[in-house]
C-alpha cells in the first residue's frame, strides 16, 4: 500500500503526481503484467538478449559519430 501524506495548504495536483511517480516506481503494473500469463524462461531470456543487443548497437552508433 502506498501511503502519500499530504501537508496542510499543498495543492492536491501536486501530490497525486507524488502518487503516480511513487507508484511507477514501485514497478506494480509491470508485476501484474508479467503474472497475467506465464512465458518459460528461455523466452524471457531471448527477449533480454534481443533488448540488450538493440541498445548496444545504439550505443556504438552514438560513440563513431
Amino acid at each position: 500500500m502506498l501511503i502519500i501524506p499530504v501537508k496542510d495548504g499543498e495543492n492536491i495536483d501536486r501530490a497525486l503526481k507524488r502518487y503516480k511517480r511513487k507508484f511507477d516506481r514501485t514497478k506494480t503494473m509491470k508485476t501484474l503484467r508479467n503474472r497475467k500469463q506465464f512465458n518459460k524462461p528461455s523466452v524471457t531470456k531471448r527477449a533480454q538478449n534481443i533488448k540488450a543487443k538493440y541498445v548496444q548497437r545504439i550505443r556504438t552508433a552514438e560513440e563513431q559519430g
